[in-house]
């Protein structure tokens, strides 16, 4: 399923939106690798894997993978075809499973998509990071591909079902290296200096202005 929506929505995305991409050489081709964005839009789980040429699986919610009928079918086609991996939002045992489900990706030698401030900004500001992307980058042993991404909150903003044609940059940075660089180092602090260096390149990629605190607002679904 992957392959065929690839096939079909990735050139044509390109052809309509003819987004800027910059950095794609940092990402490398094989091999696992986390790719760590700033949240926009609902359409940056869309956007990212359009303009990557190898596979990036996201987490979803459940919901649209198990609907019925024709068009729950759709759906669950869809995002199944877009690589992304369900996830029970309103299970208490969420995160951790969310990470064993990243750990496992990672594990098959492939890439992971994450959003280091947890939810999507609401005011365009870039929220401090929260530690689970270190984890699983000291966890897997492998690199982080910083991402920034402009212009996907005017792509479909909130409460707009259908996407506009509007200017988008997606932007990679150089990979960050975890290995053999915190050994000695306290697990938690460990994490914590891996999340901030994280965010300080997504910030030098999209030119963010830092709000310095956590995003604890639920974006509606």
């Amino acid at each position: 399923m992957y392959a065929i929506v690839h096939s079909v929505v990735a050139p044509l995305s390109k052809l309509i939106w003819r987004p800027t991409v910059r950095g794609l050489e940092n990402i490398p081709a094989t091999g696992p690798v986390i790719l760590a964005s700033n949240h926009l839009s609902f359409a940056d789980s869309v956007v990212i894997p359009v303009v990557v040429p190898r596979k990036v699986a996201f987490l979803a919610k459940s919901d649209y993978f198990t609907g019925t009928g024709v068009k729950g079918a759709l759906s669950r086609g869809w995002f199944e075809g877009l690589g992304m991996l369900p996830v029970d939002r309103d299970d208490s045992k969420a995160a951790l499973t969310s990470l064993d489900t990243a750990l496992g990706v990672l594990g098959k030698g492939e890439a992971f998509g994450i959003y280091p401030e947890g939810t999507r900004s609401r005011d365009g500001r870039l929220y401090r990071g929260r530690t689970g992307v270190a984890h699983l980058a000291l966890t897997a042993g492998c690199p982080i591909v910083p991402v920034g991404l402009t212009g996907t909150e005017k792509l479909q903003p909130v409460g707009h079902r259908m996407p506009r044609v509007v200017p988008i940059t997606v932007s990679f940075g150089t990979p960050i290296e975890v290995v053999g660089r915190y050994d000695g180092v306290p697990l938690g602090k460990a994490r914590r200096l891996v999340t901030d260096e994280i965010m300080t390149a997504i910030q030098e990629l999209s030119g963010q202005e830092e709000a310095g605190i956590y995003n604890d607002r639920a974006p509606d679904a």
